[in-house]
């Protein structure tokens, strides 16, 4: 007889239900093999599924799979089953460790139920890529990407090829070639492709951006935690938030004190109906992302005998 989990779905970047970026959560996983989160993953449907387990080194550990494979680290899906546990009792504020796949991360939890996320320390490494074979993966003019911000791949748990666009026009109009992006990914060694403008929606925040992850079997994932972060580690990086470029997007981009921001406001999942808000904070080597989340959706979820390899496979 098939076992039962309580399973959620938890919006991540939004104090509001069916916005942000959903996440499924599992809040007791330890007695579930890998198949068996693969398809409890593929059943809920979310991009990422949050499989928390205990831990011998920090306080908890989770995986994180999506329908088609395990994934090393999810920013949403953190969020998302941090708030779950606060909001069920389960975990108070503070600090608390956490195990993944990447390395054991902090994550500070606040009175107001805030989940802040400290990645792991950037890499960023600049590549040579055709501007026009970028363009052309991503369904955007060459014309529409910005010439002064150099293509890199920048991670802080998970690799994104960063991607600069002048305008929210172009962003909002791309209309990307999935098989380009995934065979651009493979080549230059990302999971996805992060494409950012700083022309904005709201007067609030700084970057607008658009996560395309088709290696993960994700073509758009609406709002995206590992993203925020690599992308505000590479503009950090690039300094672009010190002017004197020639770009509009290099120069219009200079806040208060000319550096900087104490917390980059990067919106994403507008383009998705799924409007979301990350906030990043890059302190040297100390990248931290930051959201609130809800729970949408409570129940239970029979899962499949571990003994259908060949079904779960199919």
């Amino acid at each position: 007889m098939s076992e039962s989990v309580r399973a959620f779905l938890v919006d991540a970047f939004t104090d509001e239900p069916c916005a942000g970026n959903p996440a499924g959560v599992v809040p007791d996983a330890d007695g579930l093999s890998d198949d068996q989160m693969l398809a409890v993953a593929s059943e809920l449907g979310a991009s990422e599924t949050a499989f928390v387990r205990e831990s011998e080194t920090a306080d908890r550990r989770v995986r994180y799979f999506s329908p088609t494979t395990e994934v090393d680290l999810c920013g949403h899906a953190t969020i998302a089953s941090h708030t779950r546990l606060f909001e069920s009792d389960r975990i108070g504020a503070g600090t608390h460790t956490l195990e993944t796949n990447v390395g054991t991360l902090d994550i500070e939890l606040a009175e107001s139920g805030t989940v802040w996320m400290t990645q792991n320390p950037p890499e960023i490494r600049q590549r040579d890529i055709d501007s026009a074979r970028a363009a052309d993966a991503l369904g955007v003019p060459a014309s529409a990407l910005v010439d002064d911000l150099p293509f890199a791949v920048a991670s802080t748990g998970l690799p994104f090829l960063v991607v600069g666009v002048e305008f929210l026009s172009d962003l909002g109009d791309a209309e990307p070639n999935f098989d380009a992006l995934e065979a651009l990914c493979e080549d230059v060694g990302a999971e996805g492709v992060y494409a950012f403008t700083f022309d904005t929606l709201h007067g609030g925040a700084d970057v607008h951006g658009r996560a395309f992850c088709p290696p993960l079997g994700i073509d758009e994932d609406p709002v995206t935690g590992t993203a925020s972060g690599a992308t505000a580690a590479y503009l950090d990086h690039v300094g672009a938030f010190h002017g004197g470029g020639e770009s509009p997007a290099a120069t219009d981009v200079s806040l208060e004190g000319d550096g900087f921001p104490d917390e980059l406001v990067l919106e994403q999942g507008h383009f998705l109906d799924r409007p979301g808000t990350v906030r990043a904070t890059v302190d040297g080597a100390t990248v931290r992302v930051g959201g609130t989340a809800t729970t949408a959706l409570d129940g239970t979820l029979r899962v499949p005998d571990d003994e259908g390899d060949e079904i779960l496979e199919a």
